[in-house]
């Protein structure tokens, strides 16, 4: 028997069943679905595997019961009745005029209308999908089933775009309309989604759909647990470790680090592992970041610059369910777009209040997301921030602490004025790139009982206490550590403890002195 292929960047489940492709079993969540209810959304990041599941759920609802022989749903299905599937695909163009978007929804209905034998009669998308819907329903006597995968890739392509994205969404409020004004025709609807917008948005007429985004019945709808990894790719995972010369549990052990993490709902259920980074980590035998090689929207940026966010707090936010749930064009808070898409996830959840902390799923998506800032916060191309933070981190290793104070200067200084309108709120956003960074090849920490230190990077012979200070004195920063008494916890290490103060000029726009 052949060995099954890993299937990376697969998205048909017809071409995954039937060209030799592993499958991990997800079949009883479609059957789970169709029994239990009609209209659902699921929001996940993107290649998490919802196009899949889509392609899943239309050859169960066309009644293509040889593809699923051997998994779970061939012994829970006993009737396999074939019903007429409209599935739309927003995920194919780029948006960035209102005509890309009138094109793919006109190309979709010019489609279904000509199956069915409809005229393409009117400029008005949601009276056409209405027709058509209905006319699916009377010529084969079934109700339809409507799947519709990346909902939103329009309005979120042109977030910034205010007048675009308001084009786009009543464009596609009056689409999804009929969603509501056919029910009596549909059988079952599932839209999938980066994101979800509120209020005035996109979803205001949609109301009837189930949101199972945060719901501990379909935690694992999308993405891997490391249970299912164990029980599938153990074979990998070996293979991987024979390459790698380790143990096949200390493979999983970085795989866990890199990639597991993941938490879509407030339940202590297991973390999800990214799919697309996984399987490629087993298939090429090397832990890289293959997600973030994908590409990161430059949206994210732009929002977190827009909004003037200070960096630092973005392992620390905390956000009641409606916020974090719910996105609006006229938001000032760009934390909720960031969490839907994948770079920040659930790490807490405090019950009484029903607040959710957040944090960075894992190493990949930290590492790659802090990188992937740079050249935004300073002129560094991203392609050489792995060259720049190994020399500052080899200063501190050399304790050449002129060397990294004169690094940072110059990455301070290559900034132009008009990346840093807020000067301290920059310098606090380059100083969290940069000690985020050094702390994957070093130990960074920051808090003590008897204040906050502004950081502290520990190398295996020296520790290094950092205060930083805006507008004032270098002097003022050295008697801060020593009168917060900073260095007393590291009064037992056998490591060099060295303390810099440091004093950041406005009217210099730089550093302008340091004292050791």
């Amino acid at each position: 028997m052949r060995p099954q292929k890993l299937p990376i960047g697969i998205q048909s489940f017809e071409k995954l069943r039937t060209e030799g492709f592993r499958y991990i079993d997800k079949s009883h969540l479609v059957y789970k679905l169709a029994q239990s209810g009609c209209y659902y959304f699921l929001s996940r990041p993107r290649r998490f595997g919802k196009s899949l599941f889509l392609s899943t759920l239309e050859a169960y609802f066309l009644g293509k019961k040889e593809l699923f022989d051997g998994l779970a749903v061939a012994e829970l299905e006993k009737d396999w009745i074939e019903y007429p599937v409209l599935h739309l695909d927003l995920n194919t163009q780029k948006y960035g005029s209102a005509e890309a978007l009138e094109y793919v929804l006109d190309k979709f209905l010019q489609a279904q209308e000509s199956k069915y034998g409809l005229s393409s009669s009117g400029s008005y998308f949601g009276p056409r999908f209405a027709a058509v819907i209905q006319k699916a329903y009377e010529i084969t006597g079934r109700r339809v089933v409507i799947l519709v995968d990346e909902y939103d890739k329009p309005v979120l392509q042109v977030i910034g775009n205010d007048s675009l994205q308001e084009e786009y969404r009543s464009t596609l409020k009056g689409f999804y309309g009929a969603l509501k004004s056919c029910d009596q025709y549909i059988q079952f609807a599932f839209l999938t989604g980066v994101t979800k917008f509120g209020k005035v948005s996109v979803f205001s007429d949609l109301n009837h759909l189930n949101d199972i985004s945060m719901d501990q019945r379909y935690y694992d709808i999308c993405g891997l647990t490391e249970k299912e990894i164990r029980a599938n790719l153990s074979e990998e995972v070996e293979s991987m470790a024979m390459e790698l010369g380790l143990h096949p549990e200390e493979v999983y052990a970085k795989l866990k680090e890199h990639y597991d993490g993941y938490h879509f709902c407030e339940d202590n259920v297991p973390g999800i592992y990214n799919p697309f980074s996984i399987l490629n980590a087993l298939d090429k035998k090397k832990i890289e970041s293959y997600w973030f090689a994908t590409g990161t929207p430059t949206y994210l940026v732009e929002l977190l610059k827009k909004h003037n966010y200070n960096l630092s707090c973005l392992e620390k936010e905390v956000l009641s369910s409606d916020e974090l749930n719910s996105i609006d064009s006229a938001s000032s808070d760009p934390i909720p777009v960031i969490y839907q898409s994948g770079y920040l996830t659930i790490k807490d959840y405090d019950k009484e209040f029903g607040l959710y902390r957040l944090g960075y799923p894992n190493k990949e998506v930290e590492e790659g997301f802090v990188k992937f800032l740079i050249p935004y916060y300073t002129n560094i191309e991203q392609t050489r921030s792995g060259f720049e933070i190994s020399q500052f981190v080899r200063c501190l290793r050399n304790k050449d602490i002129e060397g990294f104070m004169q690094r940072l200067q110059a990455f301070l200084s290559a900034c132009p004025y008009e990346l840093q309108p807020d000067q301290e709120r920059h310098f606090q956003s380059v100083m969290y790139i940069l000690t985020t960074l050094c702390g994957f090849y070093t130990e960074v920490e920051e808090h003590t009982s008897r204040g906050r230190m502004d950081m502290t990077i520990k190398t295996d012979r020296y520790i290094y206490i950092f205060e930083f200070k805006f507008n004032s004195t270098a002097e003022a920063a050295l008697k801060q550590i020593s009168d917060m008494g900073y260095a007393d916890k590291f009064k037992n290490d056998k490591r060099e403890i060295i303390c810099i103060g440091v004093n950041y000029s406005s009217g210099d726009r730089n550093i302008d002195r340091w004292l050791v």
